[in-house]
């Protein structure tokens, strides 16, 4: 049975629509698309570009591995046919060779094979994914704790909505700069810092450039 504060809470997500998040956080792709499709997709795993101190973005999929700059948005390294031993995430840290500017290091992967991001930030805000009709997923963004008081845009946020894709990682990367959110089809990144667009190719990792509505 269900507690009436916990049917409350139920009725709250579901009423949510979903909308942008606040300010400072904007989408890492735009004005391109929000999200880009990445067909497969396993895994999602966070590092610190060694030269510029930007998140960076390592995609793991059925297509092979990439990287991104989450800062920008662009595409740095592309291997479609990494080592068959190395594919996926493996070992306690379910780690994958990392890639580009990540030569030699090793990058934990979040994603259908387990792990998990950060789910908070050093000043306060909560990352949560929900499932009040499950098998879908919301994922709601706070500034209250994970709290959720109250209407949707007050303190909390429905930043993005599953329904014909399994969600795969829910995050902050662990500078607190970046949250990203993936699908088995699709990654959305949001980022707190406003670097100068450039080029970015989906076509490069997936091979399509149009965008999902999950």
């Amino acid at each position: 049975m269900f507690t009436e504060y916990e049917v409350q809470l139920r009725e709250r997500f579901l009423a949510a629509p979903v909308s942008p998040a606040p300010p400072p956080w904007h989408p890492v792709f735009a004005p391109a698309v929000p999200a880009i499709r990445i067909g497969g997709l396993l895994g999602i795993g966070f590092a610190l570009n060694p030269a510029t101190g930007h998140d960076l973005v390592m995609v793991v999929s059925l297509d092979g591995h990439g990287l991104f700059d989450a800062a920008t948005g662009a595409l740095l390294a592309r291997d479609r046919d990494p080592d068959p031993d190395t594919t996926d995430p493996t070992g306690p840290h379910l780690t994958c060779p990392g890639l580009g500017p990540l030569t030699g290091t090793q990058v934990p992967i979040a994603g259908l094979h387990g792990g998990g991001l950060h789910a908070t930030t050093d000043d306060g805000w909560t990352l949560d994914a929900v499932s009040p009709d499950w098998p879908h997923h919301r994922v709601l963004l706070s500034t209250d704790g994970g709290l959720y008081h109250g209407p949707a845009g007050g303190d909390w946020w429905h930043i993005h909505h599953t329904t014909h894709a399994p969600l795969r990682a829910v995050g902050f990367s662990p500078t607190g700069r970046t949250l990203a959110v993936a699908t088995s089809t699709e990654l959305l990144l949001l980022a707190r810092e406003r670097v100068p667009f450039r080029t970015v190719l989906p076509s490069s990792v997936t091979g399509d450039e149009s965008r999902t509505h999950d």
